[in-house]
């Protein structure tokens, strides 16, 4: 039996889940956890450096050398890449057609998992993710799984790259990489995005960003009337 509060969001990308678990994070005052960025940033840095992901000596070399921080202000969760700040670049197209790839790989996911599971050891966290109610935390009180229309999750994307200045995106490049996504996320062995059994189903598709906080709130509640 934990002693603190473990809310797990997992769900398919351009799901809206960071942004949920932010909002969830600074209405329950609890600390936010990016899982995905984690894996982002040691994208970039194979990308950067050139690691073989098909050679896995290299990959565990590549992994030592690898140092990962967050850093929160207002419950925005910054990651730090070596010391580097790279939330940005991390959410850039290079790293999202490259990503599943990497955290598909069982040494990446065990070091990462590893990593996760220790931030959640004492503080009350909201971490979202693929696998965060299936692998890190199976134990969590409240796990939702979110998903939404895959044409609707394109579009946001999209107008999320647009708004951040990458204009050589077209719509269709985003959906195929989602659709690539999608399938590389649920049937990689390592840690397949697949919803826990005891997780609660959120279909944003038609929902406000307001509603989906009343939603998950109203649902969080009753499991946190005495931890909060």
């Amino acid at each position: 039996m934990r002693n603190n509060v473990v809310i797990a969001i997992d769900g398919y990308s351009s799901c809206g889940k960071s942004t949920l678990a932010k909002a969830l994070a600074k209405k329950l005052g609890f600390i936010y956890i990016d899982s995905g960025a984690m894996y982002r940033a040691v994208t970039l840095f194979f990308i950067r450096n050139k690691v073989n992901i098909n050679n896995d000596a290299e990959v565990a070399e590549a992994l030592k050398q690898i140092d990962l921080n967050f850093h929160s202000r207002d419950y925005e969760s910054h990651i730090l890449l070596n010391g580097e700040e790279v939330s940005e670049e991390i959410r850039q197209m290079p790293v999202s057609e490259n990503v599943s790839a990497v955290s598909a790989h069982k040494l990446v996911r065990h070091d990462m998992v590893c990593q996760q599971h220790r931030m959640g050891q004492e503080k009350n966290i909201v971490m979202d993710g693929r696998d965060i109610g299936t692998a890190v935390f199976n134990d969590a009180q409240v796990k939702f799984f979110m998903t939404a229309d895959p044409k609707i999750r394109a579009e946001r994307r999209f107008k999320e790259l647009q708004a951040k200045g990458d204009k050589n995106i077209t719509l269709e490049e985003v959906f195929e990489n989602l659709a690539h996504r999608d399938y590389a996320d649920t049937t990689r062995q390592e840690s397949p995005l697949t919803r826990a059994s005891d997780a609660i189903i959120l279909d944003n598709t038609n929902l406000s960003q307001e509603e989906q906080l009343d939603f998950a709130y109203n649902h969080v509640k009753p499991f946190l009337t005495r931890e909060i």
